[in-house]
């Protein structure tokens, strides 16, 4: 190994050893404190610029197609996917008490089928108002033998739900009920973010929230191909899953007229902040699936998705005790709405309907829905009809006999949303004389989109030195400054004893694993200015080579350390009533409309702010290192920090599939495109193969259609 690489590899390595470190209430008290009052102020704000500066019709009048935009940008649907043929079948019909139910499928897209019941009544005069029912989670599962296995087959949650759409048939209604994506015949993902790491979902902008608003408004679609359906008078309902989705397609499609959603909504606070079951006391997002969720890009909160439906019938139904959507959770969204709605010359064009009771579909509120539905649809004030059950068995209501082998629905994740493609440059595609534009673009769109929501680059860094320890020779400065309201950190510079001003300075941006690395080396001596490894005996090897390497040298060493990481580490856990809960952290942080991953970029950013402002580091060449998952972080951090003349990063993830986790940032670019934006600063990746380096192929092409060497490899994994 040559010099300059095993004097990065010190760098980067700091010490040898991989000490675990396990984290005590007491250790992480702090820490969460902090996490939990960033949440607090950030949902305060959001809360605070919901519906800001909408005081009039006229205001409404010019905001409200942008922020319909807006929403179907934060579902994965803008622009809107082409609605292609719809290729509908009927596999079958049945008849029982005065009704007639078809079983259908349709494509909302090429290969996504959506399995539905079209519920009408057997005697139709004119034409007809439609429900769309979408369902929530209730799948029906019956055990069946096939060959010599048994296995569990899905009839959809439509299935369960029947007595809903039944009801609507029997009282001249046509109504069809969708099975959801997750839920249905053909099973889907639902939980890519809940439960199945597929954090990737937010780098492309991909909810399963969307795909059900999408194969919603494709189902509107088909209604209106129906010769029996009045296609003016079309509503909506369903409850829990089927209350959100309910949400989703009222506020993103004006053709529904009148929207009944039941126990699908709170605001942010109970999301995130105040749940009242012990289990989601911190909140009700612990309890919810990424069906309920759009990615909060423009940082609404969901009083906005309520007022989007505005002036057009909405019911909002809920029981007072639903743990899910707990009573505060929407109330205090209402006043807000009505608001609106009064505004609109539409003060009955929202109500109220809250029964007794927990998460439990009652008769009080079916009756409710039926009386939203007869008013605003035919016209109908006098108490609704009473229900007259019937009940079909699920196998009766199956729509396939067999799943289609040309469908997507099990993989839709994978294709719902395009990534960014980027040419491969070549000077036959002129790649050179355009990459001005290009580059351009992908920093505007870095800008507006992907980092849009980054901490305010006005607020005063107020640094402080806070603290300076010399011991054997070696000098460790602190220096504690704010990140962000309410994200205060503090950043360290290692000298040797009499260095004022640095030939060199070598910031890195530590994770935990580094921290804990740095503070071996360092030890007990410099507890006090560190914060942490009172008890830790110092690596005397690694302290004495790192003192004579500065000393040397005359080079300085900076340790970043992003929220979340060093002396006050953040958990993902929470403990509720003596019991430890997943607090899932980074679902919080879209609702946000940022991610932590994306922040920590801001923190790196910030702690290189701090040392550009030194006045011992002026004119003093700043490079930057970044290893494994912090190898992304530095690298962004870089884009936007042009003081940092040199990047060195360690095992680079070869794409934001594998991280780091940005909103829609494979919508723009990916990490090889990332570094062609540092062209022509200088960039060294360091692999533990060479077969490693191969993914990053493009930009080695790009230097050579660029002229000019900016980005070396090399083989050489850290000690």
């Amino acid at each position: 190994m040559n010099t300059k690489i095993r004097v990065l590899a010190l760098i980067v390595a700091l010490i040898v050893g991989n000490a675990t470190r396990v984290f005590s209430q007491e250790d992480t008290k702090d820490g969460n404190k902090t996490r939990d009052a960033y949440l607090r102020d950030q949902v305060g704000k959001i809360r605070d610029n919901s519906l800001k500066g909408i005081d009039s019709k006229a205001d409404w009048d010019a905001n409200s197609k942008e922020m319909r935009r807006q929403l179907l940008e934060m579902l994965g649907l803008w622009p809107l996917p082409a609605k292609t043929d719809l290729k509908p079948v009927v596999t079958g019909k049945i008849e029982a008490g005065g009704i007639r139910v078809e079983k259908i499928h349709f494509q909302s897209m090429p290969g996504l089928y959506v399995t539905a019941n079209l519920y009408l009544p057997q005697k139709i005069e004119g034409k007809i108002p439609a429900i769309l029912y979408v369902c929530g989670h209730a799948n029906v599962l019956i055990k069946e033998t096939v060959g010599d296995k048994t296995i569990a087959v899905s009839y959809g949650s439509k299935a369960h739900y029947q007595y809903h759409p039944v009801w609507f048939a029997q009282n001249g209604y046509a109504c069809i009920a969708l099975d959801t994506l997750q839920l249905g015949e053909i099973q889907g993902i639902h939980h890519g973010t809940y439960n199945q790491n597929m954090w990737w979902w937010q780098c492309m902008g991909y909810t399963s929230a969307g795909v059900e608003c999408w194969n919603a408004m494709r189902a509107l679609d088909y209604l209106q191909t129906r010769p029996e359906i009045d296609s003016s008078r079309l509503g909506v309902t369903g409850r829990s899953g089927g209350g959100a989705t309910s949400w989703w397609i009222a506020a993103a499609d004006e053709r529904i007229k009148a929207a009944v959603p039941v126990a699908g909504i709170s605001d942010l606070q109970a999301h995130l902040l105040e749940g009242i079951e012990p289990r989601l006391r911190k909140g009700v997002i612990t309890g919810h699936c990424d069906c309920m969720y759009f990615i909060n890009l423009y940082r609404w909160d969901f009083t906005q998705l309520i007022a989007l439906c505005a002036p057009r019938a909405v019911l909002l139904g809920n029981s007072d005790e639903d743990p899910i959507f707990p009573k505060p959770g929407y109330l205090r969204m209402v006043d807000k709405v009505r608001k609106i709605y009064a505004m609109l010359n539409a003060p009955d064009g929202f109500a109220l309907l809250e029964t007794k009771g927990g998460h439990v579909d009652t008769a009080e509120l079916r009756r409710g829905i039926n009386a939203w539905m007869n008013k605003w649809l035919k016209g109908d004030t006098n108490p609704p009809a009473a229900e007259k059950p019937i009940k079909f068995d699920p196998r009766q209501l199956k729509v396939f006999d067999s799943l289609p082998t040309d469908e997507i629905n099990s993989q839709l994740h994978e294709h719902f949303i395009k990534k960014a493609v980027w040419e491969t440059p070549s000077s036959d595609n002129h790649f050179k004389e355009s990459w001005q534009k290009k580059s351009g673009q992908a920093l505007t769109d870095l800008k507006q989109k992907v980092f849009r929501n980054w901490g305010d680059d006005q607020l005063p860094l107020e640094i402080k030195p806070a603290e300076t320890k010399v011991f054997d020779g070696v000098k460790l400065q602190a220096f504690d400054f704010v990140s962000e309201k309410e994200i205060p950190l503090r950043l360290f510079v290692l000298s040797a004893e009499k260095t004022t001003k640095p030939k060199l300075l070598v910031a890195e941006a530590l994770n935990e694993a580094e921290w804990q690395k740095f503070v071996a080396m360092m030890g007990s001596d410099f507890f006090t200015i560190l914060k942490d490894g009172e008890k830790v005996k110092r690596n005397e090897e690694e302290f004495q080579q790192q003192k004579r390497m500065m000393a040397g040298n005359d080079w300085a060493f900076a340790m970043i350390v992003p929220r979340g990481f060093g002396a006050t580490p953040w958990t993902d856990t929470v403990t509720i009533d003596g019991k430890t809960m997943d607090f899932q952290l980074r679902r919080r942080y879209a609702l946000l409309g940022q991610t932590l991953d994306s922040q920590r970029v801001w923190d790196v950013r910030r702690g290189v702010q701090v040392l550009n402002a030194n006045p011992n580091f002026k004119d003093v060449p700043l490079w930057l290192v970044g290893k494994n998952d912090m190898a992304g972080i530095a690298l962004y951090a870089a884009i936007f920090e042009p003081a940092i003349q040199r990047l060195d990063l360690w095992n680079l993830s070869p794409s934001h599939r594998i991280g780091p986790i940005f909103l829609e940032v494979l919508r723009v670019l990916d990490i090889p495109q990332a570094l062609a934006l540092l062209y022509p600063r200088k960039v060294k990746l360091y692999f533990q193969s060479k077969d490693e380096s191969k993914p990053f192929g493009w930009v080695d092409e790009f230097q050579k259609v660029m002229g000019k060497e900016f980005l070396q490899h090399r083989v050489a994994a850290p000690k």
